[in-house]
């Protein structure tokens, strides 16, 4: 066998080995807390919780940080309940200063994943045809990923594991997820924090802030938001004479 193909089996293994233990530990989380996850069970903890917020608040903020980075890190299910319930805990603005910085490196973790495990596979297989697409998403890409995160119907954990297949340098991943995110975590963060109790939440759910109609509201200012930037982008290339390249042109 020659080196090349040693390394490249060595390199397999070692991703194989990766991706089984974060598969393991994702599976392990959600079946060990997963139940500790939901509202009714984060309520009934609340004395619990505001005492060692009392006694250890330095502490408390790391180890809600920490939590939330793994949730998100290794696509468990809860981070919605979760954020709900940073913004009841930690009140709005610290609850969202934590979950905007923990949610977003969460986010580079799934990134830096998927791009360790398959992005390597993915270039060599579908290089050739991917070729055109990954010009125009090194000019584009921070747009429609923009985009990508301000509508709240795309899967998070889709968005992470997609966007390591793709060239996009991991700082422009961390600061346009940053900054995309941030309104859906403000929304969150804010109707977990204008309710008296999680118990009220839990029971009512998001309705127990937002009426239906201003549901669909929220989510219609979203798919705007989100189409804005490229609206902006082919206007702009319009009056400027020049013809738009599209990443779905390979």
């Amino acid at each position: 066998m020659s080196l090349e193909k040693q390394n490249r089996s060595k390199g397999m293994l070692i991703r194989v080995v990766v991706f089984a233990v974060f598969l393991a530990a994702a599976l392990a989380g959600y079946w060990f807390f997963g139940d500790d996850l939901s509202l009714k069970s984060l309520a009934d903890r609340e004395a619990e919780f505001r005492r060692f917020q009392q006694e250890q608040p330095v502490l408390i903020y790391a180890s809600a940080f920490v939590i939330y980075v793994v949730i998100t890190g290794l696509s468990i299910p809860g981070a919605a309940v979760l954020t709900l319930a940073y913004g009841w805990f930690f009140g709005l603005l610290p609850g969202v200063l934590l979950v905007s910085f923990a949610s977003t490196a969460g986010a580079t973790l799934a990134f830096l994943l998927s791009r360790f495990l398959f992005h390597d596979a993915f270039q060599r297989r579908f290089g050739d045809r991917l070729a055109k697409f990954n010009d125009a998403w090194d000019r584009d890409g921070p747009f429609f990923l923009f985009t990508l995160r301000l509508i709240p119907t795309v899967p998070f954990f889709v968005i992470n594991a997609v966007m390591g297949l793709t060239s996009i340098t991991t700082l422009t991943f961390w600061w346009v997820s940053q900054v995309g995110m941030l309104p859906a975590t403000f929304i969150y963060v804010y109707a977990g924090s204008s309710v008296p109790s999680l118990d009220v939440l839990a029971e009512e759910g998001v309705q127990a802030i937002f009426s239906p109609t201003q549901l669909t509201q929220i989510v219609i200012a979203f798919v705007l938001l989100g189409a804005f930037p490229l609206v902006v982008r082919y206007l702009f290339r319009f009056l400027t004479h020049k013809k738009p390249e599209r990443l779905t042109d390979v």
